[in-house]
C-alpha cells in the first residue's frame, strides 16, 4: 500500500527499458508506483526495492481479462490513483506485404486492446480527489509511418484512436487521457551498438533521445497541465520527418531517409 498522502502509479511494463525509466521517475517525484511486470519478476522487484514507495503486480496483458481484473484490484484498494501509464509494448517484426496474423494478433492485443480495456477499467473505478490521468505510449510513427514493423505501427495507430475516443466518452471533466510518442530511444529488435549510435541521431536535430526525457514528459502529463487528447512526441524532431524505412534498417543503409 502506498505511503500516506502519495499519489499512486501504474506503469505497466514498468520492470526494463522505457518502463523502467518512467517508474523511477515517478519514483523520485515521491508517488507510489506500481511496476507491472510480465516475466521480468527480479527486476521489477529490485526496481521497487530502490524506490521510496513501490510494489510489483504480475499479468499477462495478452489476456485481456486478466488485465481488466488487475486494475479492478487495484482500484479497489489504491486510495488515490492518479494514473495509469500504459506502457507495455510488443514490438516483433512482421511485412507491409505479408501481414502475420499471429504477430497482429500479439501486438493488436498487447498493444492496443488491453491497454484500451485496462483505461477503460480505471476510469470507471479509480479513485483519485484531484483527477485521474491515462497517459498512452504509442509511437512517432503515428506522424512519420513507415512500411516495416507493419503489425506493431497498425496496434500503436489503433491505441492512438482510443485517446479522444476516451477523453470524450470515459472521463470525468477532472480526468485527462493523453499520448505520449518516443521516437527512437534504445537499441530495438536485433540491432548491434553501432547501429543504435547512427539510428538514434536519425533526427531533426541529430542527437540521442533519453530515455529520461520520456519518463520527464510523463510526469508531466500526469500533472494534468493539458487538455485532455493531446499528444507529446519525444523524439528529438524525428516525427517531423518522411522516413522511408524503420531507423534500424536506414542505419544499415548508412543513414539515408
Amino acid at each position: 500500500m502506498p505511503k500516506t498522502n502519495r499519489p499512486a502509479v501504474l506503469v505497466t511494463g514498468g520492470a526494463k527499458r522505457l518502463g523502467a525509466a518512467i517508474a523511477k521517475a515517478f519514483g523520485a517525484a515521491g508517488w507510489h508506483v506500481v511496476i507491472h511486470y510480465r516475466r521480468s519478476a527480479d527486476a521489477a522487484e529490485r526496481l521497487a526495492a530502490a524506490l521510496p514507495s513501490a510494489e510489483t503486480i504480475r499479468c499477462d496483458l495478452a489476456d485481456g481479462d486478466s488485465a481488466v481484473a488487475m486494475v479492478d484490484d487495484l482500484a479497489a484498494k489504491l486510495p488515490d490513483w492518479a494514473a495509469l501509464v500504459n506502457c507495455a509494448s510488443l514490438f516483433e517484426e512482421d511485412s507491409v506485404t505479408g501481414l502475420d496474423p499471429a504477430t497482429n494478433r500479439r501486438a493488436m492485443q498487447v498493444n492496443a486492446t488491453s491497454p484500451a480495456r485496462m483505461a477503460q477499467a480505471y476510469l470507471a473505478t479509480a479513485r483519485s480527489e484531484a483527477g485521474r490521468c491515462v497517459i498512452q505510449v504509442t509511437d512517432q510513427k503515428l506522424a512519420n509511418p513507415n512500411p516495416d514493423f507493419f503489425s506493431y505501427t497498425m496496434s500503436k495507430h489503433a491505441l492512438d484512436a482510443t485517446i479522444d475516443m476516451l477523453s470524450m466518452g470515459a472521463a470525468d471533466d477532472a480526468d485527462r487521457v493523453y499520448g505520449l510518442a518516443p521516437g527512437a530511444i534504445l537499441p530495438s529488435h536485433d540491432q548491434s551498438e553501432a547501429e543504435t549510435v547512427v539510428s538514434h541521431r536519425l533526427n531533426l536535430l541529430r542527437r540521442k533521445t533519453d530515455a529520461a526525457e520520456v519518463a520527464d514528459a510523463a510526469l508531466f502529463l500526469a500533472g494534468r497541465h493539458l487538455s485532455s487528447g493531446q499528444t507529446l512526441y519525444i523524439d528529438s524532431g524525428q516525427h517531423l520527418l518522411a522516413q522511408s524505412r524503420d531507423v534500424i534498417y536506414l542505419a544499415r543503409e548508412g543513414g539515408a531517409g
